[in-house]
């Protein structure tokens, strides 16, 4: 039995976009590990320090392990690559740029883990303690802390 011309048409108008489609998201899979230089200012970090460039890496780690984690979870609703890929993609190849060039810049300038840690200073600073002899301060109408300037 032949098939119509009527029903290859339908067919046609059905297929034909959701092939575009497939093609369209293969495409964005194709990017996945592709860093263009177009997401990296590649003078960025030449005038920085171990110790200015130290808490940047660990930015730029920490904002990586975020969009990996977006990334995932966008992964597992429905029609979760496409959302993965165009609302976490370029943001994900920023980072991954900025940190390989990073990386770049740590080893030319020989910096050590070391200079992390000196980056980092305490979380909580130690309190001063206020004079013996010093005087309460008076409370301002509406000031919260009781805090006055004299």
């Amino acid at each position: 039995m032949p098939v119509s011309f009527l029903h290859q048409t339908r067919l046609a108008r059905v297929l034909l976009p959701l092939l575009g489609l497939c093609a369209v998201v293969g495409g964005c899979a194709g990017i996945t590990e592709t860093i263009s230089p177009a997401f990296v200012d590649p003078a960025r970090y030449d005038l920085w320090d171990c110790k200015q460039l130290a808490p940047e890496r660990k930015t730029l780690i920490k904002r990586r392990d975020e969009l990996e984690r977006l990334m995932a979870k966008a992964e597992t609703g429905a029609g979760g690559a496409v959302v993965s890929e165009l609302a976490y993609r370029n943001d994900y190849l920023a980072v991954r740029g900025q940190q390989k060039l990073l990386e770049e810049t740590w080893r030319r300038d020989r910096c050590r883990e070391s200079d992390m840690e000196a980056a980092n200073p305490p979380a909580q600073p130690t309190p001063v303690p206020a004079p013996a002899g010093a005087a309460k301060p008076s409370k301002l109408l509406g000031s919260k802390s009781g805090d006055a300037i004299h």
